[in-house]
């Protein structure tokens, strides 16, 4: 329960510093309304209660998909199409920059406790997808 704890705390901390910045936050609102048309969409096409519709939206969109509800309208199930491949692509880039913020702050961490010589073998090259590492962004 306490590592939980710590990782939740951690995650809120990250979540603060990166709301400051423009873009992350317009990824930020852009989640909250696809989850939203989602949640309003599956309330009164298949008529779930609201809990259940946001719950299948979140867990739809976050490819986890458990199988306890689904679609059952024809309408519903051509929205749910289109909602994985525009609202996925919206869940990816916003969870990308947090996570690439944590694997920064993690390696900064490491470097400070173990200064190197820069040498080819011991760079990463994540080819931009991970942020800064080692200097390459």
């Amino acid at each position: 329960m306490i590592s939980f704890l710590f990782t939740l705390v951690s995650f809120l901390r990250v979540l603060r510093k990166m709301l400051k910045d423009p873009k992350f936050r317009s990824l930020l609102y852009l989640v909250i309304l696809i989850l939203t048309v989602g949640t309003i969409f599956y309330h009164n096409v298949e008529d779930w209660r609201w809990l259940d519709s946001l719950y299948f939206s979140v867990i739809t969109l976050a490819t986890v998909g458990y199988g306890d509800f689904t679609p059952k309208t024809d309408l519903g199930k051509i929205f749910t199409i289109i909602y994985i491949f525009i609202g996925l692509g919206i869940l990816v880039g916003f969870i990308t920059p947090i996570g690439e913020y944590i694997v920064d702050r993690r390696l900064e961490k490491i470097e400070k406790r173990n200064p190197k010589e820069k040498t080819p073998e011991n760079e990463f090259d994540f080819s931009g997808v991970l942020g800064k590492l080692k200097g390459k962004r």
